[in-house]
């Protein structure tokens, strides 16, 4: 809108009118916007869980190999499903009675569970949080030590552990995004996998149909 001063020099002054429908016009976009995520998220909402922080939990010491092997059959079944938002509650569950257990029960050892109640908690531990797994990784280390844990399961939570910073893994066991996750000095990778009680490398990414190519 056109308006003069005194001096008879014309300025523009914005119409508060035309402001007041921009608004109205903006406010009806967004409520609309608002409105249909609602909806999605309401139709979809069975894929969308939040299960929320791992926290320490009541388990019954006494009870352990029982409870882990309820874990190991659990952690199994929902990866073969291939539904992990289906089953998003129960994995963390999962999670909570492993950490539950060695917080309130000690690291278990093969003196008090067997080969298969140890794969759970290596499971529980693996399949959890970077920040989980780097706090518990120096328990890892001495059941590896003891006997209690397999070398290749050091060396899979080690490289896990490197992908999650971000670093180049060293035994070549993570994929991501359907090829070998950055490796680290490739082509001595078999060697340091031998040491590991690991297939060589070639064979291991058949599983995956990825060529390994050191280069």
């Amino acid at each position: 809108m056109l308006f003069l001063t005194k001096n008879g020099q014309p300025i523009l002054k914005y119409d508060t009118k035309i402001e007041m429908k921009v608004k109205k016009i903006l406010f009806s976009i967004l409520t609309a916007l608002v409105l249909m995520i609602s909806i999605f998220l309401y139709m979809n909402k069975d894929k969308f869980v939040y299960v929320g922080s791992i926290d320490i939990i009541e388990v019954d010491c006494s009870k352990k190999r029982q409870i882990l092997s309820e874990v190991l059959e659990s952690d199994q079944r929902i990866r073969k499903s291939n539904e992990l938002i289906k089953y998003a509650k129960e994995d963390h569950r999962n999670q909570e009675l492993v950490i539950s257990i060695i917080e309130k029960c000690g690291m278990p050892t093969l003196k008090e569970v067997d080969q298969r109640q140890m794969y759970a908690i290596w499971l529980g531990l693996q399949h959890s949080t970077k920040e989980i797994r780097k706090k518990y990784f120096p328990q890892i280390e001495k059941a590896v030590k003891n006997g209690d844990l397999s070398k290749d399961q050091y060396a899979l939570m080690k490289d896990r552990m490197l992908m999650d910073e971000g670093k180049p893994q060293i035994y070549g066991s993570q994929i991501k995004n359907g090829k070998l996750y950055t490796l680290e000095n490739p082509e001595t990778v078999n060697e340091r996998r031998k040491e590991m009680g690991m297939e060589p490398i070639e064979d291991y990414l058949k599983y995956f149909n990825i060529q390994f190519n050191p280069n």
